[in-house]
């Protein structure tokens, strides 16, 4: 990906969409949640503060993230969707 975000942004791939319910029903796909979760492909270098100083962003690549339902643009990079999203719309990083 030739992608560089830039300040406090941060690219994310999408995880995919449920298919089924946990009990095994087909979803079908206009019922479909969008995804919440998902990996950083890519992170800003970070954002001054009322000082000057730069803050980074507190996640690194690879990281898998959990972010606000509505936060972020998605965008088609190289034939993929991704979303750019703030530091701020994320919410958690799993462990």
């Amino acid at each position: 990906m030739n992608l560089k975000p830039l300040g406090d942004r941060v690219i994310v791939k999408a995880d995919e969409a449920e298919e089924t319910t946990a009990s095994g029903l087909f979803i079908a796909s206009e019922a479909k949640e969008k995804p919440q979760s998902g990996v950083v492909l890519a992170v800003g270098a970070g954002k001054p503060d009322k000082d000057g100083n730069l803050v980074p962003v507190p996640v690194k690549v690879g990281d898998k993230v959990v972010y606000g339902k509505f936060g972020g643009q998605e965008i088609k990079v190289d034939g993929e969707d991704v979303l750019i999203l703030r530091a701020d719309d994320l919410y958690a990083v799993f462990e």
